[in-house]
């Protein structure tokens, strides 16, 4: 499925870590991919309002809760600068979709990082 929210087509997802050596580009990829994943879906099922939303952005925060794995075998890890960067960017696409009073920190709820 194309991502038809221009916003969202245009954003580079986590640019700040693919800079940083520290966090393998394979690894990101899967991380974006995720990112992505979340935006069609929510481009499918139009959430009509926050409660429907938060399903969404957990089950993507799932997947970054199996992809530290990846992090780890990588030697890397979703440390304090990629956390921030992971929940900025759920932000950027909940607020990309009309949903800019989501609460930040219930969009990533289930997180073990």
């Amino acid at each position: 499925m194309t991502i038809t929210n221009q916003q969202v087509a245009e954003h580079s997802f986590l640019r700040p870590l693919y800079e940083d050596p520290y966090f393998p580009d394979h690894v990101l990829d899967k991380a974006t991919a995720i990112l992505r994943r979340l935006c069609e879906r929510i481009e499918a099922e139009q959430p009509a309002d926050i409660s429907a939303l938060y399903p969404l952005t957990h089950s993507a925060t799932e997947e970054f809760n199996i992809l530290e794995a990846d992090f780890d075998a990588a030697g890397s890890e979703i440390e304090t600068t990629a956390r921030e960067e992971i929940a900025e960017d759920f932000w950027f696409v909940a607020t990309a979709y009309g949903f800019a009073d989501a609460d930040a920190e219930e969009l990533i709820a289930p997180r073990n990082w």
